[in-house]
């Protein structure tokens, strides 16, 4: 569709399983819109908002591929970029998500991210854009199958966790705390917070509390976990290798 051809060649290797440069403990990740992720170390990273970028151009090969006449090389033309646009979004998308979470990876073997409803949050007409250009799923997609290569695990906090409207420090609870809120004061305890960093350190606390301790016993926060990938202990072979 984009002029471009791909080729994937599978083979059986003896590669060992890919190692983890860094342990700095558990971290926590919140998602947004105007940051793609915040962690609870403080550090923002910021998304690549291709599409928003390069919507004006987007608009524009749109409008010129529907004013061309059907069946026409001009239209074929204005087709295979539309086409090369809509690929290079995608690779600009791609490329941001796997750079991220292949850090992370790298650097954490407890990851704590919250189940987002993606499908619910899209019918907010003046957010939907920003979230699918920021692909909320794609990155827990790669970010579980890392980390889980690496022998970690990404524990995952149900959509109904107060991850925002929870103070970190005394675990109060805000009500009134609106989306546009981004910096606020607990009430209880007098504690500043910046709303994704609060969001982000309180998903970090149920990571950790949510591991089994070597007693055997669950530490508390289990109620808001709604799963936690397991380490992955061997990398899988085929049949003809074996």
């Amino acid at each position: 569709m984009a002029d471009r051809w791909f080729v994937s060649i599978t083979v059986d290797t003896h590669d060992p399983l890919p190692v983890r440069t860094e342990n700095q403990g558990a971290v926590g990740v919140d998602l947004g819109v105007s940051a793609l992720a915040t962690l609870s170390t403080g550090e923002i990273v910021p998304g690549p908002k291709a599409h928003t970028a390069l919507l004006a151009r987007l608009r524009r090969l749109s409008r010129g591929f529907s004013r061309k006449q059907l069946k026409s090389r001009n239209r074929e033309k204005a087709r295979r970029k539309l086409a090369r646009l809509h690929a290079r979004i995608a690779n600009i998308r791609v490329d941001a998500l796997y750079k991220l979470t292949t850090d992370l990876a790298r650097r954490f073997p407890l990851i704590g991210i919250e189940d987002l409803n993606v499908k619910g949050m899209m019918r907010n007409h003046h957010l939907a854009r920003s979230i699918a250009d920021m692909s909320f799923h794609e990155f827990r997609r790669q970010l579980e199958y890392k980390v889980a290569a690496r022998s970690g695990q990404v524990v995952v906090a149900d959509h109904w966790y107060p991850s925002s409207k929870m103070c970190s420090v005394c675990h109060g609870y805000t009500e009134d705390l609106t989306l546009s809120t981004r910096q606020w004061t607990c009430s209880r305890c007098g504690s500043k917070h910046d709303r994704d960093v609060n969001a982000a350190i309180n998903l970090k606390n149920l990571a950790v509390s949510s591991t089994v301790s070597a007693c055997g016993e669950e530490g508390a926060g289990g109620d808001f976990m709604t799963a936690v990938k397991p380490a992955s202990k061997k990398q899988e072979i085929s049949l003809k290798s074996a």
